[in-house]
């Protein structure tokens, strides 16, 4: 163990927007349950390069006994690759609109922006304001034709299970999302199958964990990819 500068991060101030993994030279930042982490502390040389790309002041430089920093694992950490290539493309938030699709208009996508994981995207976004959000779960697309140009055409979207990941979780950060936007009307698209009525739950605890009164519409798509609103 050294004493030495290394990143801390306030996980209370960190919104897990992602622009601090790609200006980490060493790879030492990612996008882990939401929050940015450091993968290793011997990743990390504390220069303090991802500072000035957080936007919420969550990333500061410390003094403290820890690991020594150690180039050489840095190396076999990075593969070689240079540093826009080891950048998870998943954690930098991106307005879609105006990008060119598919020159077959039946198939062209609908989507606005990325990311679309609701782990991944950020609590404030500009696609997020004055928006039409659904909220859908994963498997939706894969039962549901009709998923581009019925469902996610001009609205912002955000992507999860209720089964395989923490509902809670899901809850606490599309609450923060309501809080942070002006969300106009929001729609709730899951399965027929028992776990992924968790999504309406979630949707429940969001919306009341943001005090705000937004229209609420649930769909639900049936394993043959017929799709119903829900009964009130």
């Amino acid at each position: 163990m050294v004493r030495r500068k290394i990143v801390r991060i306030d996980e209370d101030l960190c919104n897990g927007c992602g622009q601090c993994a790609p200006n980490c030279a060493e790879g030492a930042l990612k996008i882990m349950d939401g929050k940015a982490r450091l993968v290793s502390e011997v990743y990390c040389d504390g220069l303090g390069a991802c500072l000035g790309h957080c936007p919420r002041g969550a990333i500061t430089i410390e003094e403290r006994e820890t690991t020594a920093f150690n180039e050489e694992a840095v190396h076999e950490h990075l593969g070689g690759r240079e540093a826009l290539e080891r950048a998870c493309p998943s954690s930098v938030a991106r307005s879609l609109e105006g990008s060119p699709g598919t020159t077959n208009s039946r198939n062209k996508s609908e989507l606005r922006h990325w990311p679309v994981q609701l782990r991944l995207v950020p609590v404030k976004a500009p696609f997020f304001e004055g928006a039409d959000l659904i909220v859908t779960a994963d498997c939706v697309p894969f039962a549901y034709p009709g998923l581009h140009t019925e469902l996610i055409k001009g609205r912002s979207v955000v992507v999860g299970c209720p089964k395989f990941d923490d509902a809670g979780v899901y809850a606490e950060k599309l609450g923060e999302i309501l809080k942070s936007n002006d969300i106009r009307s929001i729609s709730v698209v899951h399965m027929e199958v028992p776990c992924c009525f968790g999504l309406a739950w979630v949707m429940n605890k969001a919306l009341e964990s943001s005090g705000k009164k937004i229209p609420v519409r649930q769909s639900i798509v049936t394993v043959k990819g017929e799709i119903r609103e829900a009964s009130r």
